[in-house]
């Protein structure tokens, strides 16, 4: 399920490794929810490169689409009311993954594998989960070192700097995807000991067979 490739951000200098995304695709055969996106990296030195260890940040550019009415009220928890959301709605940080390229000359390909989270506290689980279709802006922001061999064949280190930004589109329904996979009709959401010990008590005390059940009746509770 690939998007439109990104267009990377213009490097501060001319001689930066340019990266950009080509794709995504939920991961197949993974224990727990995946996706693998498809990266492309470009040496405008043409070096010799071993390897760059990389280090990617990818923030969720919330401010970067628009919204169906829906959607509004699903994102309040998030960002506030409607009205706040020119001054709420700022970038912020989904993950960070880090991985080491495989050797190439001039540019390569390689796969960048995000492990996905069904944590309802999480801001970026609220906001895929909001988000049914369309895309999600995404800036993927890379440091971390370059190892090649100069014209002497010695090995050399060099620095990528933060100024290494690919933005891209995502489409949301491969996260859909991922996570419908392991979490069917279903998700999560984080109880302390506490509080699940005290809501086993009540299921027990209503003879209820699920904890659908017992959530469903104790909202029916407070509506009432």
């Amino acid at each position: 399920m690939g998007g439109a490739a990104g267009q990377p951000v213009e490097p501060v200098h001319a001689e930066d490794p340019v990266f950009t995304v080509l794709g995504v695709e939920p991961l197949p055969w993974s224990a727990t929810p995946a996706l693998r996106f498809s990266l492309h990296v470009s040496d405008p030195q043409g070096r010799d490169v071993h390897t760059v260890a990389l280090t990617s940040e990818i923030r969720i550019e919330p401010a970067k689409r628009a919204y169906a009415a829906g959607t509004h009220e699903k994102l309040v928890e998030l960002f506030g009311p409607e009205e706040r959301w020119a001054s709420t709605t700022h970038a912020f940080h989904w993950t960070k993954v880090e991985l080491l390229t495989p050797s190439f000359v001039g540019a390569t390909s390689f796969e960048l594998d995000v492990p996905l989270s069904f944590d309802m506290e999480l801001a970026a689980t609220k906001y895929f989960y909001a988000i049914q279709d369309g895309h999600v802006p995404l800036s993927f922001v890379f440091s971390g070192t370059v190892l090649y061999r100069n014209e002497q064949d010695h090995l050399r280190v060099e620095r990528v700097p933060w100024s290494c930004i690919a933005a891209w589109k995502m489409p949301v329904a491969a996260w859909h995807k991922a996570i419908r996979a392991h979490y069917p009709q279903g998700g999560w959401v984080r109880l302390d000991d506490e509080t699940l010990v005290a809501l086993a008590a009540v299921k027990a005390g209503r003879g209820d067979h699920a904890f659908d059940d017992t959530v469903r009746a104790l909202m029916e509770g407070h509506r009432g």
